[in-house]
């Protein structure tokens, strides 16, 4: 089947998940998670990108962010690229390809997804059996988000501000998100759009992004569809 290809629009949200190459790990000492964020930040700093959540795991990174234009994307993630692979190659004396082809997006209804998309991303050390409580994982954006804790990679979107009238609220109102299970047909729809390089929303967002591109795009499972017993 043939891929199909990224849409990337102004203002938008977009959920990217990166692999490394044959599910290798593309981390492996606290240094490398400190260099990838620190040039992640001044990728996105210097092409006009907001990042709004991340996770860094041993072998793949989650990032949700907000491109000012939708070439600013692209230009993120080569910058990143070209800092950090060389890296991670002359450190560990390889060579190659460090990461599985190209990245995979979805766009995001913010109004319908982002929040679902945050604990989806900010939970993955818990689905991973790595921590049970997300504050735990020191890679990640929940602290940022949750905690209040300074991180400069980080600009908080807009909908966190309808949490709370200040500061200490909004936290607190973060953090009690995650105490509700995120449904499983919900990390499916998230999976299956970025499987599938598809938004991720409404019908009306749908709608918007085909008013905007000519192109009607949304996520399908795959396979025949079941038959129904009349």
């Amino acid at each position: 089947m043939p891929r199909h290809p990224r849409i990337h629009l102004d203002g938008v949200p977009l959920h990217i998940v990166q692999r490394g190459h044959n599910r290798q790990p593309c981390f492996f000492t606290t240094a490398d998670y400190l260099a990838y964020l620190e040039w992640l930040g001044d990728a996105a700093r210097r092409n006009g990108c907001q990042i709004h959540a991340y996770v860094l795991m041993t072998n793949h990174v989650h990032l949700l962010l907000t491109p000012g234009d939708a070439q600013a994307v692209s230009r993120m993630m080569m910058a990143l690229g070209r800092r950090y692979v060389p890296y991670v190659n002359a450190t560990y004396q390889r060579s190659g390809t460090l990461w599985e082809g190209r990245y995979k997006s979805s766009l995001i209804d913010s109004e319908a997804y982002l929040m679902a998309c945050m604990r989806y991303i900010e939970l993955n050390p818990v689905r991973a059996g790595i921590c049970t409580d997300p504050a735990h994982y020191r890679w990640s954006s929940y602290r940022s988000n949750a905690l209040g804790e300074a991180v400069d990679t980080i600009t908080a979107h807009p909908l966190l501000a309808g949490l709370g009238q200040d500061d200490a609220t909004r936290q607190a109102a973060y953090r009690e998100l995650f105490n509700q299970v995120l449904p499983d047909t919900t990390i499916g729809d998230i999976r299956l759009a970025l499987n599938q390089t598809q938004p991720l929303g409404s019908s009306r967002f749908f709608d918007a992004i085909e008013l905007a591109t000519g192109q009607r795009r949304e996520a399908k499972p795959r396979g025949r569809p079941r038959r129904t017993e009349l």
